[in-house]
């Protein structure tokens, strides 16, 4: 699965295109240092098969890599947040 950062000027998504369904994960930069991601969206087509749980993964990393932190607004990921404590370097709950 691959996995493509869309940049705008004021958030972007992530996006994962598989068995030509395409997942996202959209965010808001609320800072240089602070994104909020808001929503995720993962087609029926594409559910159970992690996709939802690799677009997390990459914003975190996505998070790791710029020096920002994650502000969870979208209850997917907050609920993955919750999952996994190796995240809260990054994730502000």
């Amino acid at each position: 699965m691959e996995i493509r950062n869309e940049e705008h000027t004021s958030g972007g998504r992530y996006t994962a295109d598989l068995d030509g369904h395409v997942a996202e994960m959209t965010y808001s930069r609320a800072s240089p240092k602070l994104v909020i991601i808001d929503h995720t969206g993962v087609p029926d087509a594409l559910r159970g098969k992690g996709v939802g749980q690799a677009l997390a993964q990459h914003a975190v990393d996505e998070a790791r890599n710029g020096g920002w932190k994650i502000f969870p607004l979208c209850p997917f990921f907050k609920a993955q947040s919750l999952r996994h404590e190796e995240w809260r370097d990054v994730v502000n709950m």
